[in-house]
């Protein structure tokens, strides 16, 4: 005999009256209700760290994370500026020192700003491999002569393709290279020479 379409079926074996949920989808429920305070949980500690730098004098909104950080050079090969070459990846690593890579352009006021530290910098011997970004040649070379030429070799990025292999947020912007070609720091942002003598010289010498 067939039911008739208004038949109500008989429960399903194992469940009771009213269990037809599955014990997973519980689970799905509790933790979407339990999801917006991890977040709010992760939030707050990420806030009340911000307020301690801040509280101790050590927050430094330019040591901006960098996916690079213990990881190899991205390969690159750049042109230079007329007359002279410019460089890859291959030739930073070559040098078999800890080493700069420095991006900067003519048009950027803080780089005018960094020059100085530069220039002391290429004077205690530390050597600085500079990337015009984004930058025509002549207004590279007029930039230089103005504020100095602290670069042990400069190539040129006008595409700024290489500039996003590193993940510029912008010029200037510089990283540190150990002897081995792995990038070690990153700031972004204008070097001074606080930043000089809290960070980077420690690092260097740590590195050296």
């Amino acid at each position: 005999m067939t039911d008739s379409p208004d038949a109500v079926p008989p429960p399903l074996a194992g469940r009771g009256q009213g269990e037809g949920t599955p014990r997973t989808s519980t689970f799905r429920r509790r933790a979407l209700l339990l999801a917006p305070l991890g977040v709010a949980a992760v939030g707050g500690t990420a806030f009340w760290l911000l307020l301690q730098r801040m509280s101790e004098g050590t927050y430094d909104p330019h040591g901006l994370p960098s996916m690079l950080i213990g990881k190899p050079l991205p390969k690159f090969a750049l042109p230079g500026l007329p007359p002279s070459q410019g460089f890859s990846s291959t030739d930073v690593v070559a040098s078999g020192r800890p080493t700069l890579v420095n991006f900067f352009a003519s048009w950027c006021i803080p780089c005018v700003q960094e020059a100085p530290t530069l220039m002391a910098l290429k004077q205690q011997g530390v050597p600085i491999w500079g990337i015009a970004y984004k930058d025509k040649a002549d207004a590279t070379q007029g930039f230089l002569h103005e504020n100095g030429d602290p670069y042990t070799r400069i190539a040129s990025d006008e595409p700024g393709t290489v500039a996003i292999n590193f993940g510029l947020y912008g010029v200037p912007e510089t990283y540190v290279v150990d002897k081995s070609g792995i990038v070690r720091w990153r700031w972004a942002g204008g070097l001074s020479d606080d930043i000089v003598r809290q960070s980077l010289d420690p690092l260097l010498q740590g590195l050296a």
